[in-house]
């Protein structure tokens, strides 16, 4: 741990609370053991950058047990810099338009079955079927924020999501030429935001970290990441 903490002096790491996975031998010894893995509490270069690294990656505790569920995304010896999800308000925003149609379905019948007599089905029976619906969209969108991690290390960005199908996208910093934050109107009532990557060449976006908190901080965060990482290894 002292070794390592003086070498983040030296580099002149970014601040706030990081983690490193190291591995001395090699990658069959760091799946079969967890006791390489350590946390690393680095000291900042600038005094502001230890707030703003925080309120960054303040969505989830970057601990030893969230570490074993992403260990397989990681590199030995890769620094975690930033370890994110989604604000819970994914769930209710990311499903709001299945929640809107579901309601207008359920209503629409209802009325119909009022409307109507004698419809085989009655309004009772559509407003609890509506309910159970609803219940169960919710269920899978949280299932789906479960399921979602966004990752900045020293050496890559890394987005992870899926329940039946998972998805893990991944890009070198040295890659990265261009980040950007989008909010639609949703993200922005409740100050939210999507951060976007983009590569040299590339028509477009190649991925997104959807619904973080504060994400001006985060779009920062990972611009200086770039920075500090990316252009040194060119």
């Amino acid at each position: 741990m002292t070794t390592e903490l003086d070498k983040s002096l030296r580099s002149g790491a970014p601040s706030g609370r990081t983690l490193a996975l190291e591995n001395p031998a090699c990658c069959d010894a760091f799946e079969r053991t967890s006791q390489s893995r350590s946390v690393v509490l680095e000291s900042p270069t600038i005094s502001g950058d230890r707030d703003r690294y925080a309120a960054a990656a303040q969505a989830v505790e970057a601990a030893d047990d969230s570490l074993h569920g992403i260990a397989y995304l990681l590199q030995p010896g890769e620094l975690v810099l930033l370890f994110l999800k989604p604000h819970p308000l994914f769930i209710v925003l990311g499903s709001g338009s299945s929640l809107l149609g579901i309601a207008l379905v359920t209503f629409f019948l209802a009325w119909m079955d009022r409307r109507f007599p004698g419809l085989p089905w009655h309004d009772s029976t559509i407003i609890a079927m509506g309910v159970v619906c609803g219940i169960c969209r919710l269920l899978w969108q949280g299932l789906e924020w479960t399921s979602r991690v966004y990752i900045l290390t020293d050496r890559r960005v890394i987005r992870r999501k899926g329940v039946l199908r998972v998805s893990v996208f991944e890009c070198p910093l040295s890659k990265l030429q261009q980040t950007s934050v989008y909010q639609s109107l949703r993200e922005r009532l409740f100050f939210l935001g999507s951060v976007y990557f983009a590569t040299a060449g590339a028509a477009s976006f190649i991925a997104l970290w959807e619904f973080v908190a504060r994400p001006f901080d985060v779009q920062r965060t990972v611009a200086e990441a770039i920075e500090r990482y990316g252009r040194r290894r060119d």
